[in-house]
Protein backbone atom coordinates (compact mmCIF):
# COMPACT_ATOMS: atom_id res chain seq x y z
CA UNK A 1 0.00 0.00 0.00
CA UNK A 2 1.71 3.05 -1.48
CA UNK A 3 1.43 6.70 1.31
CA UNK A 4 -1.33 7.93 -0.75
CA UNK A 5 -3.46 4.84 -0.11
CA UNK A 6 -2.46 4.61 3.15
CA UNK A 7 -3.66 8.24 3.66
CA UNK A 8 -6.92 7.61 2.70
CA UNK A 9 -7.54 4.44 4.85
CA UNK A 10 -6.47 6.37 8.03
CA UNK A 11 -9.05 9.05 6.87
CA UNK A 12 -11.34 6.92 6.68
CA UNK A 13 -11.04 4.97 9.90
CA UNK A 14 -10.96 8.65 11.00
CA UNK A 15 -14.65 8.77 10.90
CA UNK A 16 -15.40 5.24 12.12
CA UNK A 17 -15.33 5.52 15.53
CA UNK A 18 -16.90 2.08 16.32
CA UNK A 19 -13.68 0.44 14.69
CA UNK A 20 -11.08 2.29 16.58
CA UNK A 21 -10.68 -0.02 19.71
CA UNK A 22 -9.36 -2.75 17.67
CA UNK A 23 -7.84 -0.85 15.15
CA UNK A 24 -5.34 0.93 18.10
CA UNK A 25 -2.72 -1.70 17.38
CA UNK A 26 -2.34 -1.32 13.19
CA UNK A 27 -2.76 2.26 14.05
CA UNK A 28 0.62 2.19 16.55
CA UNK A 29 2.28 -0.03 14.17
CA UNK A 30 2.52 2.69 11.69
CA UNK A 31 4.67 4.65 14.50
CA UNK A 32 7.59 2.35 14.15
CA UNK A 33 10.46 2.85 11.93
CA UNK A 34 11.25 -0.17 9.78
CA UNK A 35 14.70 -1.89 9.70
CA UNK A 36 15.34 -1.76 5.77
CA UNK A 37 13.99 1.94 5.62
CA UNK A 38 10.47 1.75 5.22
CA UNK A 39 9.05 3.84 7.55
CA UNK A 40 6.17 5.62 6.66
CA UNK A 41 6.25 9.09 5.61
CA UNK A 42 6.29 11.97 7.79
CA UNK A 43 2.52 12.50 6.69
CA UNK A 44 1.50 9.35 7.56
CA UNK A 45 3.43 9.54 11.13
CA UNK A 46 1.65 12.35 11.56
CA UNK A 47 -1.73 11.37 10.85
CA UNK A 48 -1.26 7.54 13.04
CA UNK A 49 -0.05 10.43 15.94
CA UNK A 50 -3.32 12.95 15.73
CA UNK A 51 -5.64 8.96 15.39
CA UNK A 52 -3.84 7.35 18.12
CA UNK A 53 -4.84 10.81 20.46
CA UNK A 54 -7.89 10.96 19.28
CA UNK A 55 -8.56 7.19 20.24
CA UNK A 56 -7.02 7.73 23.40
CA UNK A 57 -9.50 10.03 24.82
CA UNK A 58 -11.76 7.17 24.33
CA UNK A 59 -9.37 4.07 25.08
CA UNK A 60 -6.65 5.60 26.99
CA UNK A 61 -5.86 1.94 28.61
CA UNK A 62 -5.76 0.10 25.33
CA UNK A 63 -3.06 3.18 23.31
CA UNK A 64 -1.32 3.71 26.89
CA UNK A 65 1.53 1.04 25.13
CA UNK A 66 1.93 3.25 22.43
CA UNK A 67 2.23 6.87 24.45
CA UNK A 68 6.42 6.17 24.72
CA UNK A 69 6.58 5.65 21.36
CA UNK A 70 4.44 9.06 20.95
CA UNK A 71 6.50 11.13 22.77
CA UNK A 72 9.51 9.91 21.46
CA UNK A 73 8.27 12.18 18.67
CA UNK A 74 8.65 15.14 20.69
CA UNK A 75 12.47 15.10 19.76
CA UNK A 76 11.80 14.58 16.46
CA UNK A 77 13.57 16.98 13.60
CA UNK A 78 10.14 17.53 11.63
CA UNK A 79 7.95 19.86 13.38
CA UNK A 80 5.05 18.79 11.84
CA UNK A 81 5.44 15.15 14.54
CA UNK A 82 6.44 17.03 16.99
CA UNK A 83 3.17 18.92 16.37
CA UNK A 84 1.17 16.12 15.94
CA UNK A 85 2.57 14.42 19.18
CA UNK A 86 1.50 16.63 21.20
CA UNK A 87 -1.49 16.68 20.14
CA UNK A 88 -2.04 13.17 20.99
CA UNK A 89 -0.84 13.50 24.72
CA UNK A 90 -2.77 16.15 25.27
CA UNK A 91 -5.45 14.27 24.18
CA UNK A 92 -4.63 10.90 25.61
CA UNK A 93 -3.30 12.65 28.68
CA UNK A 94 -7.06 14.75 28.86
CA UNK A 95 -8.37 10.87 29.67
CA UNK A 96 -6.29 9.96 31.94
CA UNK A 97 -2.97 11.90 33.04
CA UNK A 98 -1.00 9.21 34.55
CA UNK A 99 -0.73 7.74 31.13
CA UNK A 100 1.31 11.15 29.84
CA UNK A 101 2.83 12.10 33.32
CA UNK A 102 6.30 10.33 32.73
CA UNK A 103 6.48 12.35 29.22
CA UNK A 104 4.78 15.79 30.84
CA UNK A 105 7.54 18.00 31.59
CA UNK A 106 9.52 17.25 28.08
CA UNK A 107 6.10 18.80 26.91
CA UNK A 108 7.08 22.36 28.24
CA UNK A 109 10.68 22.46 26.00
CA UNK A 110 8.27 23.02 22.93
CA UNK A 111 6.54 25.71 24.83
CA UNK A 112 9.35 28.70 23.37
CA UNK A 113 10.58 26.76 19.97
CA UNK A 114 11.06 28.91 16.70
CA UNK A 115 7.95 27.43 14.73
CA UNK A 116 4.64 29.07 16.14
CA UNK A 117 2.68 25.72 14.83
CA UNK A 118 4.63 23.60 17.66
CA UNK A 119 3.95 26.72 20.64
CA UNK A 120 -0.32 26.76 19.66
CA UNK A 121 -0.33 22.93 19.93
CA UNK A 122 1.75 22.71 23.16
CA UNK A 123 -0.82 25.39 24.79
CA UNK A 124 -4.11 23.05 22.84
CA UNK A 125 -2.29 19.81 24.59
CA UNK A 126 -2.06 21.51 27.64
CA UNK A 127 -5.51 22.75 27.67
CA UNK A 128 -6.54 19.45 26.99
CA UNK A 129 -4.94 17.74 30.31
CA UNK A 130 -6.06 20.97 32.38
CA UNK A 131 -9.31 20.04 31.81
CA UNK A 132 -9.08 17.09 34.43
CA UNK A 133 -6.16 17.74 35.55
CA UNK A 134 -5.87 21.30 36.93
CA UNK A 135 -3.33 21.04 39.34
CA UNK A 136 -0.25 20.04 37.78
CA UNK A 137 -0.39 23.54 36.18
CA UNK A 138 -0.58 25.34 39.27
CA UNK A 139 3.08 26.44 39.13
CA UNK A 140 3.18 26.68 35.53
CA UNK A 141 0.43 29.71 34.69
CA UNK A 142 3.58 32.39 33.96
CA UNK A 143 4.75 30.55 31.05
CA UNK A 144 1.41 31.01 29.42
CA UNK A 145 1.11 34.42 30.61
CA UNK A 146 4.12 35.15 28.62
CA UNK A 147 2.28 33.63 25.86
CA UNK A 148 -0.17 35.81 25.86
CA UNK A 149 2.15 38.16 24.08
CA UNK A 150 3.92 35.92 21.69
CA UNK A 151 4.55 37.84 18.34
CA UNK A 152 2.24 35.05 16.58
CA UNK A 153 -1.25 35.56 16.28
CA UNK A 154 -2.43 32.26 15.81
CA UNK A 155 -0.51 31.50 19.25
CA UNK A 156 -1.80 35.02 20.83
CA UNK A 157 -5.47 33.37 20.02
CA UNK A 158 -5.10 30.40 21.63
CA UNK A 159 -3.06 31.52 25.19
CA UNK A 160 -6.17 32.69 26.76
CA UNK A 161 -8.39 29.96 26.20
CA UNK A 162 -5.50 28.25 28.76
CA UNK A 163 -6.93 30.70 31.23
CA UNK A 164 -10.58 30.03 30.28
CA UNK A 165 -9.82 26.25 31.58
CA UNK A 166 -7.81 26.94 34.53
CA UNK A 167 -10.41 29.82 35.30
CA UNK A 168 -13.31 27.50 35.48
CA UNK A 169 -11.44 25.33 37.89
CA UNK A 170 -9.28 27.19 39.53
CA UNK A 171 -10.15 30.81 39.20
CA UNK A 172 -8.44 31.60 42.20
CA UNK A 173 -4.79 30.92 39.87
CA UNK A 174 -5.90 33.15 36.92
CA UNK A 175 -6.97 36.14 39.40
CA UNK A 176 -3.82 37.42 39.45
CA UNK A 177 -3.49 37.82 35.34
CA UNK A 178 -7.09 39.46 35.06
CA UNK A 179 -5.57 42.64 34.74
CA UNK A 180 -3.30 41.66 31.99
CA UNK A 181 -6.49 39.85 30.94
CA UNK A 182 -8.95 42.85 30.66
CA UNK A 183 -5.74 44.96 29.12
CA UNK A 184 -5.72 42.33 26.14
CA UNK A 185 -9.77 42.14 25.97
CA UNK A 186 -9.76 46.01 24.96
CA UNK A 187 -6.49 46.42 23.25
CA UNK A 188 -5.06 43.56 21.39
CA UNK A 189 -5.18 44.63 18.16
CA UNK A 190 -6.53 41.12 17.09
CA UNK A 191 -9.62 41.00 17.68
CA UNK A 192 -10.15 37.09 18.34
CA UNK A 193 -7.58 37.45 20.88
CA UNK A 194 -10.08 40.21 22.54
CA UNK A 195 -13.25 37.48 22.76
CA UNK A 196 -11.13 34.84 24.22
CA UNK A 197 -9.22 37.00 26.64
CA UNK A 198 -12.94 38.30 27.56
CA UNK A 199 -14.24 35.31 27.71
CA UNK A 200 -11.60 33.90 30.00
CA UNK A 201 -12.46 36.65 32.34
CA UNK A 202 -15.82 35.86 32.35
CA UNK A 203 -15.94 32.65 32.86
CA UNK A 204 -13.68 33.07 36.15
CA UNK A 205 -15.92 35.97 37.10
CA UNK A 206 -18.62 33.29 36.78
CA UNK A 207 -16.93 30.47 38.95
CA UNK A 208 -16.47 33.06 41.42
CA UNK A 209 -19.87 34.38 41.69
CA UNK A 210 -18.96 37.64 40.14
CA UNK A 211 -22.02 37.80 37.60
CA UNK A 212 -22.30 40.80 37.01
CA UNK A 213 -18.57 42.11 35.83
CA UNK A 214 -19.35 38.47 33.74
CA UNK A 215 -22.23 40.24 32.09
CA UNK A 216 -20.57 43.34 31.66
CA UNK A 217 -17.58 41.40 29.98
CA UNK A 218 -20.21 39.14 27.90
CA UNK A 219 -21.44 42.53 26.28
CA UNK A 220 -17.73 43.53 25.56
CA UNK A 221 -17.00 40.10 23.78
CA UNK A 222 -20.29 40.43 21.53
CA UNK A 223 -19.15 43.91 20.60
CA UNK A 224 -15.77 42.22 19.57
CA UNK A 225 -17.70 40.06 17.55
CA UNK A 226 -19.09 41.94 15.72
CA UNK A 227 -16.27 43.89 15.01
CA UNK A 228 -14.37 40.88 13.64
CA UNK A 229 -17.46 40.39 11.61
CA UNK A 230 -16.92 43.44 9.91
CA UNK A 231 -13.77 43.37 9.30
CA UNK A 232 -14.31 40.38 7.33
CA UNK A 233 -16.76 41.40 5.57
CA UNK A 234 -14.42 44.54 4.49
CA UNK A 235 -11.64 42.27 3.77
CA UNK A 236 -13.94 39.97 1.70
CA UNK A 237 -15.09 43.46 0.05
CA UNK A 238 -11.26 44.81 -0.86
CA UNK A 239 -10.63 41.17 -2.52
CA UNK A 240 -13.51 41.54 -4.74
Amino acid sequence: MNDKELYRELSALTKKKEDWRGKIPYVGSLLNVGANNDSPSPKITAKALWLLGEMGLLYSEETAPYVEKIASFLDSQEDLLRERALNALGRIGRARFETVKPYWERMFTLATVENPRVRLAFIWASENIATNSPDAYESHLPLFAGLLHDPDEKVRMEAPEMFRVMGKRRPQWVKPYLEELQRLSENDPNPVVRIHCAGAIRVMNKATGNRQQATGIRQQAIGNRQQATGNRQQATGNRQ
